[in-house]
């Protein structure tokens, strides 16, 4: 439901910023779990903050750093669930107990940005998670003609 709740949100739509804050903004009010869901940008050799629902956030994470910079590196998606024991977990807020990165492809197969969801609770995230964010990301990819 969600997802063809997010296509019909983002059909014709190729304001990248506006596409973003919709979307982040859908998945926060669906899943009340989620307390910070939004995009990192790629910039660089950095992801830059981008559109997002929550509380404040970093400006920058570097490549390969924290959960956000390593699942830009290894190019998948990570499912962290205890963010205190990541190593090198950037703490951009003290609130996050668990999260999901997941990598945004171009049609290239390079990584433009990432999908960052937290959770106040342990364990909040799953392979059903997994599965309909990857297919969230994918059709962002599709429609922003990345």
């Amino acid at each position: 439901m969600l997802l063809l709740q997010i296509e019909s949100l983002i059909d014709g739509e190729d304001n990248e910023t506006g596409v973003l804050a919709n979307v982040s903004a859908a998945l926060a009010s669906t899943m009340p779990q989620f307390f910070w869901t939004g995009f990192y940008l790629v910039n660089d050799d950095e992801l830059r903050l981008g559109p997002f629902q929550g509380t404040v956030a970093c400006y920058h994470i570097p490549y390969n750093k924290g959960v956000c910079g390593t699942a830009w590196a290894r190019r998948e998606t990570l499912v962290v669930p205890d963010v205190d024991a990541f190593p090198g977990h950037i703490a951009c807020s003290s609130l996050s107990r668990s999260e999901i990165v997941v990598p945004m492809f171009g049609a290239a197969g390079k990584v433009w940005g990432v999908l960052d969801i937290d959770s106040k609770e342990l364990s909040a995230f799953d392979e059903t998670d997994k599965k309909y964010l990857e297919k969230v990301t994918s059709l962002l990819s599709k429609q922003l003609g990345k």
